[in-house]
């Protein structure tokens, strides 16, 4: 919050350093009324409106608009508006994985709010990695900052059934690879799945961290939900840019809102949603910003265990974001959770949680949000599972899983890269049964590098022309949130660093049971650990220098139960 001490507005703030600060404010004058501004514009306040919108971001599409209706609420408050980009993800676009990119887009972020004159800055973000990229960066910054999503797409309809992306998109692939489904028709519902602008209709990565923002208290009570082409949407980014306007007057800064409390709020909320797995590293990577929280995998579990799943959405139900919001979004989840919350946690407002919830309209009959006391899944929708097969942890999303496959033990069919699975997973000669636990090596933050999206291991085709819906799958990669299946993820320590995953052999018997949380590989510790030797020699001589980012990245960044950030962009102790 604000203090004694006079700090720099507007103009003022971070001068470029000629060692004489007036004619820094002079030339810095000179240049901006190159753009037209005049001596009463340049004398209020600055809030910043960082620009994700990218020819290669179709999520992104309704930027434009989001940011002329920001620019009203600023301008209405009496400050200056300034847009300024920063680099844009979209999940689709990003080789080798938009993962692989978050840190260097937090890394933008943070410098380029730090760099330039604002008292507040509204971060404009949707598709997955650019809500928490935009988070991470703002909260090392401590800019007084707030996030505005992009919001979801509506859906489309395919044969008059509604579809959306992109739990359908998997949905509908899958089919076509059992052959149920022709490519004439994969075609035609190709052109529905993404009916326009907007962040996937369904529970996954760039919902659940729409939701997570609303929960943590940097994004405006009942922001997450409304459609990107909604005038909701745009009365939203007015209501944003107002917020900014407040927050950098009063100068209130993540640092100064986000607690224990608001990431519990935030776990509590990604559990009662069956919300993305993805949304477990972005997170602890947030709270690896943020000085003494110290949140760790077993906060995940340890909320999980006593938060039920209460909304119907795709993955882990049958509904869509749409839905979601005419039921009221989630300041109606949130009231049904009161009783888990931390209620006094602070918001972007000043207010409490609690304070905000009681000034929220009153809700409506509806069917998507289920009362606490009639969950679709009891609790734990995300587990955390740990054995000598992930001694530091691994996820699953037990909520979109087969009931059946939760306590399982099969032998092991192993791919050793991403290479290897492309040229075996569908081959005649794979030697391969629904009972087999499909295992994939190498793919984690440095395997691959950027733990890939594809921990939804394809059902091979052999096994999908049977019908085979699901198997156990594991390795160190990640899912995305709008995909469902029995699938382990995030092994730590990851196989390219050494981790037990790495020498894993076909025909090893692999147990999972989600209901003690274990996850292991049965063969004598004493193989176990002479395999890892023998891979550990087997290193000598392969790590070589690489260049530019790739270096960068591979020698810095952490563990996916660390968040996978870089280790010196974390705040430490």
């Amino acid at each position: 919050m604000s203090n004694d001490i006079e700090e720099p507005t507007g103009l003022r703030s971070g001068l470029t350093n000629y060692g004489d600060e007036e004619f820094a404010l002079f030339l810095r004058k000179a240049f901006i009324k190159g753009a037209g501004y005049t001596d009463d514009a340049l004398d209020r306040r600055i809030i910043g409106i960082v620009d994700t919108s990218s020819g290669y971001n179709p999520c992104h599409g309704n930027s434009a608009s989001l940011i002329e209706a920001v620019k009203r609420g600023i301008l209405l408050c009496g400050a200056l508006p300034i847009t300024f980009p920063i680099i844009s993800l979209h999940e689709s676009f990003a080789y080798p994985t938009s993962m692989y990119l978050r840190n260097l887009m937090s890394m933008d972020a943070e410098e380029m709010i730090r760099a330039q004159p604002m008292d507040a800055v509204v971060l404009i973000g949707g598709c997955d990695k650019t809500v928490p990229a935009e988070l991470m960066g703002a909260i090392s910054a401590n800019v007084p900052a707030i996030q505005l999503v992009v919001g979801p797409m509506l859906t489309g309809s395919h044969g008059g059934v509604r579809v959306g992306a992109c739990t359908d998109c998997r949905r509908f692939w899958a089919r076509y690879r059992a052959g149920e489904v022709d490519i004439e028709e994969l075609g035609r519902v190709n052109n529905e799945l993404v009916p326009g602008a907007g962040t996937c209709g369904v529970m996954g990565t760039a919902s659940t961290m729409a939701c997570i923002a609303e929960a943590l208290g940097i994004s405006p009570l009942g922001s997450a939900t409304p459609p990107a082409v909604s005038s909701a949407r745009l009365r939203v980014a007015e209501q944003t840019g107002k917020l900014a306007v407040a927050i950098g007057e009063k100068l209130i800064r993540p640092l100064d809102i986000l607690k224990k409390e608001n990431f519990e709020n935030a776990i509590t909320v990604l559990q009662a949603l069956g919300g993305s797995t993805n949304a477990i590293v972005h997170i602890l990577a947030i709270a690896g910003r943020v000085p003494g929280i110290n949140l760790t995998l077993d906060d995940i579990d340890r909320i999980g265990r006593k938060t039920p799943l209460l909304v119907d959405l795709k993955p882990s139900g049958e509904n869509y974001m749409e839905d979601f919001h005419n039921a009221g979004g989630l300041p109606v989840l949130l009231r049904e959770l009161r009783s888990l919350l931390h209620l006094n946690a602070l918001t972007i407002t000043g207010r409490t949680l609690g304070e905000e919830l009681d000034t929220y309209p009153p809700s409506h009959k509806q069917l998507i949000i289920r009362p606490l006391a009639d969950p679709l899944f009891p609790s734990s929708a995300l587990a955390v599972l740990r054995g000598n097969l992930a001694p530091n942890g691994a996820v699953i999303k037990q909520s979109a899983a087969t009931k059946g496959l939760l306590s399982h033990i099969g032998p092991a069919v192993v791919f050793s890269s991403a290479l290897d699975l492309a040229n075996r997973i569908d081959s005649e000669d794979l030697e391969v049964s629904p009972d087999n636990v499909l295992v994939l090596q190498n793919i984690g933050s440095v395997g691959a590098p950027g733990m890939p999206e594809a921990g939804l291991i394809p059902i091979p085709k052999k096994l999908a022309r049977q019908g085979v819906k699901d198997m156990v799958r594991i390795s160190d990669r990640r899912m995305s949130g709008t995909a469902a299946g029995t699938v382990v993820l995030h092994v730590a320590p990851e196989s390219a660093i050494g981790g037990p995953l790495a020498v894993v052999r076909d025909g090893d018997l692999i147990s999972i049971d989600v209901e003690s949380r274990s996850l292991n590989i049965r063969i004598d510790p004493s193989e176990l650990q002479r395999r890892l030797h023998v891979w550990e020699i087997a290193q000598n001589g392969k790590r070589k220098r690489e260049r530019g980012y790739a270096g960068l990245y591979k020698t810095a960044v952490l563990g996916a139960e660390l968040g996978a950030d870089f280790d010196f962009l974390t705040a430490g102790e």
